[in-house]
């Protein structure tokens, strides 16, 4: 049972409250909505970590949700949360972490967030208004931050919804054997400035902008930028193995391997953790944890975008359930996803992910001439070669994090000649692709004297060809290669997972080149590479 408690009279900021009032498609709560703002509470170690305090207006009780951010505590996330869920019957604690927005101590990426999580939960027990009930919210590293606490859950946690959030940061900083350059130096720039306002979040990032221009000229770590400016930041690019000791205890997987905590699973097909996120689904489902996964037509930004009514309806619909026992905003199945189509797509209900198949995955061969079938065309000759230059990189088109992100049109970048294409027929009937994507792509790299045991690396997306020749990427992944090898090596390139119908009449193509920059830091100190694909690459679709 609560104390006694009597609501102060303060309200959100302004900034929250007018930015609240033009999402028209988020329906308005029966409750107005004070705050107490700039809380200090005490950290895991005892510094101050500040915190704002949102509350409904309104006699009775209420549940209480968590979210703990390193991106300040004003606008997205006050009227995102704090107004939004305060509105909806919610106590909503919006917390900075440690050495962010004006809290005490100094930000890691991963160490500190467990202590602080728990601390935060402490400090809840003594709050008057505190009923004992319990949940976590947020997308991105706000993720991460439930995550930590999952490892060793307070018996309040009654649930948890991990928007486009990770578990693992390494994974985030480095897979395939690449740096994530450009994702991880939008994070950084973020957490540096975003608390500070507009203006300076905005001025920072035209900065970034402009260094990543001549980026491709820079060597890890990177002393000039971003990476300069946050040791955190530069620590973690310098550690590339994931077996350092710098990255023990980083990964919070273990959280989800547990039935303990109730978990809604939010995610985007063209979101940066992507692949955490339906890891995270495996993980809970294996542990016969209740969990919901929707994963809808997304990038990181704009699922909490255009995609925020859906997000908001699917996490509002999750803590009723949990919290207060009402079950009429959940799913029938545990699993809802966006099956992306050339005409806009359409919603789907599954019984898991996968979805269980109904024939074998078929193998889809490169052929020399850019052709793409599904049975090996020509001889023993190459099916295509490209020289990929450090100095003059493959850019970069859309992607989960940059500005412009998300499926566009690559014919500008397939008519470079360090883009390989391979094209299927034209399909009569509809195909659909729902599932892992990957390439296992036989290769050689020849590069020239005193480099020739060079890494390289190999990039492929999948994309979908309409009948006017637009090419829109599906899913894509990069994977690093060891160089100096004679006979062709096979490159298992993992390009997500994906849920997409080509229409009939489109076409299946694979795109392939040596790089995404500024996405992917190429490899350090190597030149120019000549890449050779041979017989036997294939492109699988489940």
């Amino acid at each position: 049972m609560t104390k006694r408690w009597t609501a102060p009279g303060g309200r959100p900021a302004r900034s929250a409250r007018w930015m609240r009032a033009t999402w028209r498609k988020v329906p308005t709560g029966p409750y107005e909505v004070g705050c107490e703002a700039g809380l200090a509470v005490p950290g895991g170690d005892g510094d101050p970590l500040v915190t704002d305090h949102y509350f409904p207006r309104g006699p009775g009780e209420f549940p209480t949700l968590l979210v703990r951010s390193p991106y300040g505590r004003g606008v997205p996330w006050a009227p995102l949360y704090g107004i939004l869920f305060a509105e909806q019957g919610f106590h909503v604690v919006v917390q900075s972490c440690r050495g962010t927005g004006g809290s005490g101590g100094d930000f890691h990426l991963w160490r500190n967030e467990a202590a602080d999580g728990r601390a935060a939960v402490a400090w809840l027990r003594q709050q008057p208004w505190f009923d004992g009930t319990l949940a976590t919210i947020g997308p991105s590293y706000l993720g991460y931050t439930q995550w930590a606490l999952a490892l060793e859950p307070p018996p309040e946690l009654r649930a948890m919804v991990v928007q486009i959030g990770l578990h693992d940061p390494y994974a985030y900083f480095h897979t395939g054997g690449a740096v994530h350059l450009e994702n991880a130096l939008l994070t950084g720039t973020a957490m540096a400035h975003q608390h500070r306002g507009v203006g300076p979040l905005l001025r920072a990032a035209l900065r970034l902008r402009r260094w990543l221009r001549g980026a491709h000229r820079e060597q890890p770590p990177y002393p000039t930028g971003p990476a300069a400016e946050l040791p955190w930041l530069a620590e973690a690019l310098a550690h590339t193995d994931r077996d350092d000791p710098y990255w023990h205890g980083a990964s919070t997987a273990e959280a989800a391997a547990r039935p303990t905590v109730p978990t809604c699973l939010i995610g985007g097909w063209q979101d940066v953790f992507l692949d955490q996120n339906l890891a995270q689904y495996r993980r809970l489902r294996s542990a016969d944890s209740e969990t919901a996964l929707l994963v809808g037509p997304w990038t990181h930004a704009s699922a909490l975008q255009e995609g925020w009514p859906v997000v908001f309806a699917e996490s509002l619909g999750w803590l009723r359930a949990q919290l207060g026992g009402d079950r009429a905003g959940l799913r029938p199945t545990p699993v809802r996803v966006h099956v992306g189509a050339g005409g806009g797509g359409e919603w789907r209900d599954l019984p898991d992910w996968p979805p269980p198949p109904g024939a074998a995955a078929v193998p889809w061969y490169l052929s020399a001439g850019g052709r793409l079938a599904e049975r090996a065309l020509g001889g023993p000759a190459p099916v295509g070669e490209f020289r990929h230059d450090p100095a003059d990189p493959t850019p970069s088109l859309g992607g989960p994090l940059a500005r412009g992100g998300g499926r566009l049109d690559n014919r500008p970048l397939e008519a470079r000649a360090d883009v390989l294409t391979f094209t299927g027929p034209e399909l009569a009937g509809p195909l659909e692709v729902l599932g892992p994507v990957g390439a296992r792509l036989r290769v050689t790299g020849e590069r020239g004297p005193g480099a020739a045991g060079a890494a390289f690396d190999v990039f492929a997306r999948l994309c979908d060809v309409d009948p006017q020749g637009r090419s829109v990427h599906v899913c894509d992944g990069l994977v690093r290669v060891p160089g100096g090898a004679s006979e062709p090596l096979e490159a298992v390139v993992p390009m997500t997972a994906t849920a997409h119908r080509f229409e009939a009449g489109h076409r299946v193509r694979l795109q392939v080149s040596g790089g995404a920059f500024p996405r992917y830091a190429p490899p350090a100190g190597a030149g120019p590479v000549r890449v050779v694909l041979h017989p036997g690459s294939v492109l699988e679709l489940p």
